[in-house]
């Protein structure tokens, strides 16, 4: 409840910004990819300047969600590599159990408390 509290604090705010700022900015321009004839630029974007602001600023979200996943990957990585490990070392646990005849030593759970969940490290 709180959560969407304080997202509707800060949403609604900023939509009105973003509505104030594209009524405010509706005149055409033309980006030139060009450098070399800007009399009749090869490559131009002709759009409104709000059009081209919001583009931009979604563009610019991409490449930092991508950037940050790509950074991440060590992480993922390793969680798999642990989390396999796991696997294994229950069918070991479970395996030796079945051998033994001690189940009522060691519960079957099929998944681990939260205390022992594994989290990616800090850095």
């Amino acid at each position: 409840m709180l959560r969407n509290i304080l997202a509707a604090i800060i949403l609604i705010p900023l939509a009105v910004l973003i509505i104030a700022f594209a009524v405010a900015n509706r005149q055409v321009v033309t980006i030139s990819f060009d450098p070399f004839n800007t009399s009749e630029p090869a490559a131009a974007v002709t759009l409104p300047l709000f059009a081209m602001f919001i583009l931009a600023l979604v563009v610019g979200v991409l490449i930092g969600g991508v950037a940050a996943w790509i950074r991440q990957g060590r992480w993922r990585r390793s969680a798999r590599r642990l989390e396999q490990e796991v696997r294994e070392l229950r069918e070991k646990i479970d395996a030796l159990e079945v051998g033994s005849g001690a189940s009522t030593i060691i519960p079957d759970v099929s998944e681990p408390p939260q205390r022992l969940k594994l989290r990616p490290p800090v850095r």
